[in-house]
């Protein structure tokens, strides 16, 4: 980029929400990948109209924009890889616009903190339930581009789910909206769904409109403790298959339990083969223990050693402890963590998590893996010492043999991350060359210069 195409930036954004110093450069080179890919500039928007009118010029000198929410992503989909402009929209575009009660649906900017419209929905008895890990920091535009999900998709779904409309800025600065407020919508095109997961590819989401729930009036939580991986996989698709929905089913295997324990001294089972922490939620409190009965039958069905169910709220809290701290606890296992959530059908769990085992022992890398076994999507954790370059090569190589088992059973690259830069190499295993070619005719039938977000997906 050129200083005069910075200064024509700036006259659009004005001079204090336009940079390219190297402060700013350095905070906005990366996500939480850790790779660092520098931009040139990066902008911050006040509203739509200047989204547009920075896009349009972007796009008239065929400069690369990438849009960015808080870069809370783990497959590099808010890096610059191409340089040009990283438009922040986590300053200004950050507000709760409505919250309808008599429709159920909320407007949001797409800066606004997932955690943020949880907390003022519930506030007047509303619910929206994806709750990815990061929901304390990452905003709903980052969301909806990478199809977020969470601990609670077993029961609620994910993203994708709760999305009724966007509006949208396209490259060539032109404005849609795609959706409607209404429950029923089958007029053209579902161009709302062709954004949602499209990473920033193909237009710059400036508006949301989510649907809500009411808020479920009782909930509860409970663990089971299982001699082994095996048991308590067969235990979650044969629990869902008997009638009873759990808000949550998510697993620790052996290696994440023990380093949680190492870490914080919570007193769980080092020696289990895998935990299972569930929750229940419902209106009526005979129905919740309808649900935890018929679980913990399950369990045991299936070889729990241990069943406790949360009396309180504190105890409920403790449970859920392990499972909220997983992710930096098992980095005493390396200094570099290649992490992947890989998604297969419920009932391939058991094999899958077995076979990862076998890769384990074949590459001589640790593997501690947990996830939301409820909807089969598992983070497998392949840790490496990242000073040492044979072993991240070879942990990479893993990888790869973990990412085509699970197309072989059915399964998919990604559950909630998306592909960003980490997982393109990957997509010619998920994908035929045909399907590959029609993305990319998508692509193009949206962005004819490819300036937005170039680089990721392997479009």
């Amino acid at each position: 980029m050129t200083q005069e195409q910075i200064r024509d930036l700036r006259a659009i954004v004005g001079e204090e929400d336009c940079f390219d110093d190297k402060a700013h450069l350095s905070a906005y080179c990366y996500d939480a990948t850790r790779e660092r890919k520098y931009p040139e500039c990066v902008v911050f928007p006040h509203n739509e109209e200047e989204v547009s009118k920075v896009v349009k010029y972007c796009n008239d000198y065929k400069i690369p924009i990438v849009p960015r929410g808080a870069g809370s992503g783990f497959t590099g989909g808010a890096l610059a890889v191409g340089g040009g402009v990283v438009l922040a929209l986590e300053k200004y575009m950050n507000q709760i616009l409505e919250i309808d009660m008599e429709n159920m649906v909320a407007r949001v900017q797409p800066g606004v903190v997932n955690m943020q419209l949880q907390k003022a929905v519930e506030a007047v008895g509303l619910f929206y339930p994806p709750d990815p890990a990061s929901e304390h920091y990452s905003t709903l535009g980052g969301n909806v581009s990478e199809n977020a999900g969470g601990m609670r998709a077993a029961k609620y779904g994910i993203t994708k789910d709760f999305v009724m409309a966007l509006r949208a800025v396209l490259p060539n600065g032109n404005i849609i909206r795609a959706g409607k407020k209404t429950i029923k919508d089958v007029a053209g095109y579902n161009i709302a769904g062709i954004l949602i997961a499209s990473e920033g590819t193909l237009g710059v989401i400036t508006e949301i409109t989510l649907k809500l729930l009411s808020k479920p009036k009782y909930s509860k939580s409970a663990m089971g403790v299982f001699p082994s991986i095996k048991s308590a996989m067969n235990a979650v698709y044969k629990t869902m298959a008997s009638g009873v929905t759990p808000v949550a089913m998510e697993f620790l295997d052996n290696l994440t339990i023990k380093a949680v324990e190492e870490k914080f001294h919570k007193g769980l089972p080092k020696e289990a083969g895998a935990i299972l922490i569930t929750e229940v939620d419902a209106n009526l409190e005979e129905e919740i223990t309808h649900q935890i009965t018929k679980i913990q039958e399950k369990f045991y069905e299936n070889g729990a050693n241990d069943f406790i169910v949360a009396k309180n709220e504190e105890e409920s809290v403790n449970l859920w402890f392990a499972r909220k701290n997983a992710s930096p606890s098992i980095s005493i296992y390396g200094s570099k963590k290649l992490n992947e959530d890989i998604t297969v059908p419920r009932s391939k769990l058991p094999e899958l998590l077995e076979r990862i085992a076998e890769i384990s022992k074949k590459y001589n890398v640790l593997i501690p893996c947990f996830g939301h076994t409820g909807d089969g999507n598992v983070h497998t954790n392949v840790m490496v010492d990242g000073t040492k370059e044979e072993e991240v090569k070879r942990g990479y190589e893993a990888i790869e043999e973990i990412f085509k088992i699970t197309i072989e059973l059915g399964g998919t690259l990604s559950g909630e991350h998306g592909i960003g830069l980490s997982k393109a190499p990957f997509m010619k295993l998920a994908f035929t060359q045909e399907e590959m070619d029609l993305f990319r005719a998508i692509k193009k039938a949206f962005d004819p210069n490819n300036i937005l977000n170039p680089g990721k997906m392997a479009l």
